[in-house]
Formats: C-alpha cells, structure tokens, sequence
C-alpha cells in the first residue's frame, strides 16, 4: 500500500488512488486559502490543486505516479501555471508508489520559486 508523505502527515492510499482523494480522505487539502471552498471538485479545470511530487528517497528517480493526462497537461499550460514548473494537479495524479508532494504558495499553489 503506497504512502503519501504530505506537510508532517503520512496517508495510506490503495495502489491506483487518486491523490486529491487520498489527501482529503486523510483530512488533508491540496488547495491553499479560499481555494478550498473555491475548486473545481476534482475535475481538472481549475488547477488550484497543483503539487510537487518526488520520490521517498532523491535516489529512487521519479514517483511513482500516472502519466500527465491531457487534461492536467492542458491546465498546465495556461497562466498562472508554466509547463516547465514540474507540478503536477492532485486531481488527476494517480499513485502507484510511495510520494513525498509539496504544497506552494499562491491561490493555485504556483509560487514554486518563491519558497
């Protein structure tokens, strides 16, 4: 069973989970502030679910997640997200191993440089 390290708090999550799911299952959120209140439930449009995802350990190489779907890479690449930020949106990121994901600033989760 994969585990998701997130902000202090390790999830469990079944093989093939959804990461928004398995984040707001645990009580968790992938939306910062209003953003919250204010999403797309999960959908792909919005965008305020961006993540940065890494492996466990720097070693490993890349998690083990899906694939950018056309529809995060879409989202991706329209402002105030860049293609080249390496986030990925929790909504449409499926895990299939162990996950440390990060949490940025801003209403979209975009500032990734500014942390």
């Amino acid at each position: 069973m994969p585990t998701v390290d997130f902000e202090g708090t390790t999830v469990e999550c079944a093989e093939g989970t959804i990461l928004r799911d398995a984040l707001l299952a645990a009580g968790e959120t992938p939306h910062n502030g209003r953003a919250q209140q204010l999403n797309c439930r999960g959908h792909g449009t919005c965008g305020t679910c961006a993540v940065e995802l890494a492996a466990p350990d720097e070693n490993e190489g890349a998690p083990a997640v899906n694939d950018l779907t056309d529809r995060e890479r879409r989202r991706l690449s329209f402002p105030p997200h860049s293609p080249d930020s390496g986030l990925r949106l929790a909504c449409q990121t499926r895990v299939y191993g162990d996950l440390v994901v990060t949490k940025h600033g801003g209403f979209w989760g975009q500032h990734v440089s500014e942390e």
